[in-house]
Order: structure tokens, then C-alpha cells, then sequence
């Protein structure tokens, strides 16, 4: 019977999963709800937790796609490290870069109570990792730096979809409409600074020329800046809420460092 997956914010059911000890038909039933419902998900592997139930029973897919049943898993081996993009049903739409054993081994039971064991490597030994983490209560959240859960945390909240435990990319082109607004009014500011020294009213009749269409000039791209960064953080949609108060913040700063400019040239250059 396919089963309803628990997803966020739902908590998973207990917090550590009940090893098996009687094998029956209340476990092989389990275990049929859990491949029924792997399969009309599509997805590669389920942990018992994952439909509310508290056994400590995985099923995953294996490298040549068939159902592989674990029934009380443990990890006994492992060698090296690898960092993946990872995504669970718990947390749909979202995933993020985890750091796992590149290579392990597992031992469990089968619906027979034999035992049986099973090496596993790239993409299947992520997979079994992360089904187990489930019989412990916990999903790839509890794998990730305090600084990247942070991240994660926030994305959840504001419904963001992006493929990094980084919240926010930290470069954008929209940076250097900035940096070329600074320029300019660095140049208006040192061109006002002459001014002070110069008595010659045709000098500093061009002087204020020249900082009028620079101040023109520096208002039009703040307005591009304005509406173009809108738009990039648009296309970055884990930053499209998070950026606004600093696009609002930036534009603001630069039209308050022009009209001080301004003003200052007005009362000392413009005569």
C-alpha cells in the first residue's frame, strides 16, 4: 500500500528507530509499503521513518535498479570522503552539498532474519547513509556545519530552491555599477576639493559644469542599478528576498553621497 511521505515541518516520528525482532507479516507488510510507495514516488530509497513508522527497517534501490530490503542496517566500515549534492522527500524542492563516506559497509537482515552484509560505493553508499541517518531521527540537516544549517534553515523558511548549503551567491555583475558610481563621485569629491583652492570664477564655472552632468550621469545608472539588480536577484531565487533591503540600501546610500556632493558644490564652486 503506498503511504504518505512525512515531509517538513512535520517531525519525523521517534527519535531513534526500534530494531526488529520478530519477523512477521506486520513487518513484511512494512516492508511492501515501503517499495509500493518508492515506486509510485520515484524515488531510490525510503526509511521506514520516513512513513511513520518506528522500526528500524530501509529499503533502497541498488546499482542495477532492484528493491534491496535492510532490515536493522549498521554501518561497520567505511574509507574515504566525498561531498555530494544531496535531496531527501522530507525536505522537497531542496537540497544541498553533504560531505559522506565515499565507500562502506553494511550489515543487516533480511525479511528471513538472515543475516547479510553489503559493500557499497558512490551514489548507493550516499544513499544507504542517508536512509540510515533516518533510524537515528535525523535527516542531512545534522551533517552540515552550524553555519550552512543556518543557511538551510533560512532557505526552508523563505521557500527558497537552490542546490548549495550556501544561502546566497556573494558576486554579482551589479556590483560593478556600484564600483563605477564610486569612481565617478570619488572624482567629484577630489574635483570639489580643488575648488576650494581656485579663485578663478571661469575655472570653477567648468568645474561645476563638469560635476552637474557627472551627478546626471551617476543618478542614471543608480536607477539601472535599481531595476537591474531586482532583476539578478530575481534569477538567483534564494537571494530574491534577502536582497531587496540591500538594493533598496545601496541605491539609497548613493543618491544621499550625490546630493552631499551637490549641495556642497552649490554653496562653495557654483557662483
Amino acid at each position: 500500500m503506498v503511504k504518505d511521505i512525512i515531509q517538513y515541518p512535520t517531525p519525523l516520528s521517534v527519535e531513534y528507530a526500534t530494531d526488529v525482532r520478530i519477523f512477521n507479516e506486520e513487518l513484511f507488510s512494512l516492508i511492501d509499503d515501503l517499495k509500493d510507495t518508492i515506486t509510485q514516488n520515484n524515488l531510490e530509497g525510503l526509511s521506514a521513518f520516513q512513513i511513520g513508522n518506528y522500526y528500524n527497517v530501509i529499503v533502497v534501490k541498488n546499482d542495477d535498479g532492484e528493491l534491496v530490503e535492510m532490515i536493522n542496517p549498521r554501518l561497520i566500515a567505511h574509507s574515504g570522503n566525498v561531498v555530494s549534492e544531496e535531496s531527501t522527500a522530507y525536505y522537497p524542492n531542496h537540497s544541498a552539498n553533504i560531505q559522506r563516506y565515499e565507500n562502506i559497509s553494511v550489515v543487516y537482515q533480511d525479511r528471513n532474519g538472515k543475516d547479510s552484509s553489503f559493500k557499497a560505493s558512490g551514489a548507493l553508499a550516499i544513499l544507504i547513509q542517508r536512509k540510515i541517518d533516518y533510524t537515528f531521527g535525523a535527516t542531512f540537516i545534522h551533517k552540515m556545519s552550524k553555519k550552512e544549517r543556518g543557511n538551510f534553515e533560512n532557505r526552508l523558511e523563505n521557500g527558497a530552491n537552490v542546490g548549495s548549503a550556501d544561502y546566497c551567491p556573494t558576486d554579482f555583475k551589479r556590483d560593478k555599477l556600484v564600483l563605477t558610481m564610486n569612481i565617478i563621485m570619488g572624482a567629484m569629491a577630489l574635483a570639489f576639493f580643488v575648488s576650494l583652492f581656485i579663485d578663478n570664477t571661469s575655472v570653477l564655472k567648468d568645474i561645476w559644469t563638469s560635476l552637474l552632468y557627472a551627478s546626471v550621469g551617476v543618478a542614471f545608472i543608480d536607477v539601472v542599478y535599481f531595476f537591474y539588480a531586482q532583476y539578478e536577484g530575481k534569477k538567483q531565487s534564494s537571494c530574491s528576498s534577502c536582497q531587496i533591503g540591500n538594493i533598496i540600501g545601496t541605491a539609497l546610500i548613493v543618491a544621499l553621497k550625490l546630493t552631499l556632493i551637490m549641495l556642497l558644490a552649490y554653496f562653495f564652486v557654483y557662483r
